[in-house]
């Protein structure tokens, strides 16, 4: 679906009364999400089980639960509130796909203890991090650092990646498999974006192999984020493996126009989540101004940080903390002052954690407004129970 496109197919996601909505609002449309999710379910062939999706993407414990619903049971998240929330929705078995130590481990470990019915894995990448988990009931996946250099053992380190495997098993925690995101693989050409992500999964496949080789049993193989969606589906090293290989993408619950431009068109993903926003500016010729500033829309991605849906001829600058301005092409018509604008964020994982609350909207209506339940995080000072 191309801006283009976007841009011209405002009563898709028109809202019939926002009179009595404050701005800037987030808005859900759920019947854009359970398409999204189910889109997704198909391109696995039809198998949640394949899915461990990125909940920092999804948010709402709502849309939690409708992925509960569809049969996806396990997820990955990246702070001890997502653990929690996670736990709570109904997932059974939640990655916690973050390096954490101290009170964050501790805390985690509690969690996983309060729900006995969950499987609760973290990441580690160093003996250190192996000994704080011994005597939980916490499993580990070691994590693979494929070129993106901010955690994870060297992929091209087989020696120190057996080492930690082998001190996982002696410490006598559960050894769960390997967690590989490759996120800095998001080539514009996706002949080379698929030759460099299956480089790597050639190179996991041999990682495999030598644990394998030394005793040490892998079950699980979690690699891939978003943009290389397509390339691991098109991976044939992964097809009849003897180990579960899941991917993780999350920000498809949504979708965003990052998203818009990474992924064929033909998969079909719909925007799911959109920011409601009014225009409180007219007064220069060729500019406008609304109130949805980078404490609404995230910014993390550049400028423009989003899409204007409906209108030709808008273009969203710089924001600052409660202001978008916006241009106005020459002979474009504007939008009125205090007419809704409905903004398609480039990155919606950072936006949906703008806001504390969301609009549901079904059929042209809310129908509901949920809490964001995982945003944020849980408060700093922590009392571990006796």
């Amino acid at each position: 679906m191309p801006v283009s496109l976007l841009q011209s197919a405002p009563a898709d996601y028109a809202i019939r009364d926002l009179s009595h909505v404050l701005t800037p609002a987030l808005a859900i449309y759920a019947d854009n999400v359970a398409h999204n999710i189910d889109t997704t379910i198909a391109l696995l062939g039809n198998d949640p089980g394949r899915w461990r999706p990125h909940l920092k993407t999804a948010k709402l414990s709502y849309v939690m639960r409708m992925l509960v619903e569809r049969g996806v049971k396990a997820v990955k998240c990246a702070t001890t509130l997502e653990l929690l929330r996670a736990c709570e929705a109904g997932f059974e078995d939640v990655l916690l796909a973050y390096p954490v130590a101290g009170a964050n481990a501790q805390r985690a470990a509690e969690i996983a203890l309060a729900f006995p019915h969950v499987t609760v894995s973290v990441l580690v990448d160093s003996l250190l991090e192996v000994k704080q988990w011994a005597g939980s009931r916490i499993g580990i996946f070691l994590d693979i650092d494929p070129g993106m250099g901010r955690t994870g053992l060297p992929q091209d380190d087989g020696e120190q990646i057996v080492r930690v495997a082998q001190y996982v098993k002696e410490s006598g925690i559960r050894f769960r498999g390997l967690h590989y995101y490759d996120g800095h693989i998001h080539d514009a050409d996706m002949e080379i974006r698929t030759r460099k992500a299956h480089a790597g999964y050639d190179r996991l496949l041999e990682i495999v192999g030598l644990l394998e080789s030394k005793g040490i049993d892998v079950g699980e193989v979690i690699a891939g984020g978003t943009p290389v969606l397509p390339c691991l589906l098109s991976y044939p090293g992964f097809k009849g493996a003897a180990f579960i290989q899941r991917v993780s993408p999350g920000t498809v619950v949504y979708f965003d126009s990052n998203t818009l431009g990474v992924l064929p068109s033909s998969i079909g993903y719909r925007p799911a989540a959109v920011v409601l926003s009014r225009v409180v500016s007219t007064s220069v010729p060729g500019r406008l101004a609304c109130d949805a500033g980078h404490k609404a829309v995230s910014v993390d991605s550049g400028v423009p940080n989003c899409v204007v849906l409906g209108w030709d001829g808008l273009l969203p600058l710089k924001p600052s903390e409660e202001h978008l301005p916006v241009s106005v092409a020459p002979g474009a018509v504007a939008p009125a002052l205090g007419e809704i604008l409905y903004l398609f964020p480039k990155h919606i994982c950072p936006t949906v954690n703008n806001f504390s609350q969301a609009l549901i909207v079904q059929e042209g209506e809310i129908i509901g407004v949920e809490m964001v339940s995982a945003r944020g995080r849980e408060g700093p000072l922590w009392s571990p129970q006796s």
